[in-house]
Formats: C-alpha cells, structure tokens, sequence
C-alpha cells in the first residue's frame, strides 16, 4: 500500500519545481501567498525544509521539521499544521488541502478550503471536508511584514502629490 502511495506521490508532483532550505522554503511561499492574494500570516509554517508547486495543475506542498500548532489571536483560534501541508490553488482560494486542522470546542477539525469568495469583503473564508465554513477578516492573518508594506495616509498623499 505504501508504494502506491509513494507512486501517487511521485505522479502529483511530476514536473514541480522545487526548492530546499529554510530561507529559500520561507520565500517561495511568501511569494506564493502573494499571488494568490493571501496574507503571507495566513500560513505560519515553521522551519521549511522543501516547497514544491506544480504550476500545470495548481498542486503545491510545504514540509516542515515537526509539525507546529499556532494560536492565532486574533481570530481565538488554534490551528495545528503536519510535517507537510498540501492544496491545489488558483488565485484567492487554496482548495483540496491537507495536513491542517482547526480546534473547535473539544475537537480538532480538518481544513480542506481556503478562499476569498469576494476579496473586497475583506474576508478569508475557512471549509471543513464537509462544507461548512466560517469567516474571519483577513486583517486577523496580516502578519508585520504585511503592515510594513501599506502604506499610511500621509503617504498617500506624498505619492499623490508627486
């Protein structure tokens, strides 16, 4: 059974480029959250060690040393993510994902969907394999590096002016 899943493997990611390291992991998928229009907080992975996409169908994956939970405190939640966190993407919505889950009152509840249904709402919608969703807003994942990049109103106003 594990050689299937082993060829599985191998056939998803045929064609992938790839990279290793924690610097070059961390920035390929800063660059991925980027495009896709996410908050670059929204993924809070630990320690990378490879990152792969496969731009013909959408298939990404990042592995990581251990697995890593992470309290997001804006939105009071936990999320735990695995040694490796997979997803088809496309711009605004990462979908068919795995390795990540939420705890809701007593239990951990897996996350399949991520998306911005309406990117102007503002809002980044979590589903769970059997479509129920919720939502939060998408400054709760804007991380400082995010905040650094928008810029203020008297900026605005330089730029205006200029």
């Amino acid at each position: 059974m594990s050689t299937e899943k082993s060829r599985v493997a191998k056939d998803v990611r045929a064609g992938a480029e790839v990279v290793y390291g924690p610097e070059e992991c961390y920035q390929h998928s800063v660059e991925l959250l980027e495009e896709l229009g996410f908050p670059r907080g929204v993924l809070p992975l630990r320690d990378l060690v490879e990152c792969g996409r496969v731009r013909e169908t959408g298939f990404v994956w990042m592995k990581q040393k251990a697995p890593y939970e992470h309290f997001f405190v804006k939105t009071n939640t936990r999320v735990s993510y695995a040694t490796e966190v997979t997803a088809y993407v496309e711009k605004f919505k990462m979908k068919k994902m795995t390795g990540i889950k939420s705890r809701q009152m007593f239990m951990w509840v897996p996350i399949s969907e991520m998306s911005m249904d309406d990117p102007s709402s503002g809002k980044i919608v979590f589903r769970t394999p059997m479509g129920i969703g919720k939502s939060f807003p998408i400054s709760a994942f804007v991380d400082e590096e995010d905040e650094k990049k928008k810029p203020t109103s008297s900026e605005n106003g330089n730029q205006l002016k200029a």
